[in-house]
């Protein structure tokens, strides 16, 4: 079964770009894992500076895969000052049909 997830952030104020930035290079080395089949980055149209990340794997052992990517906990550890919450807040979604 696919493993989907939404996971949420906002940017500080004044580092929106930089935030832009950091999770443009970490999308790119996400796409390239062999189990993901989307990593797709929105803001809001109302808040620009609220990131809403869609991610698809192919299955659990996918999604463990990703976490255990070398370049995750860098990326974390460098996106946690910037943005309002502790860490991104993750939504785990299950078909509704």
């Amino acid at each position: 079964m696919k493993k989907t997830l939404l996971a949420e952030f906002t940017a500080r104020e004044g580092v929106q770009d930089e935030v832009a930035r950091l999770i443009g290079d970490y999308a790119l080395k996400v796409r390239e894992e062999e189990g993901n089949l989307a990593f797709d980055v929105y803001t809001k149209t109302a808040d620009p500076r609220a990131f809403w990340i869609f991610e698809v794997y192919r299955d659990e052992d996918a999604f463990r895969t990703h976490l255990k990517a070398p370049y995750g906990g860098p990326f974390n550890t460098a996106l946690a000052p910037l943005i309002e919450e502790d860490a991104s807040v993750l939504t785990l979604l299950d078909p509704a049909t």
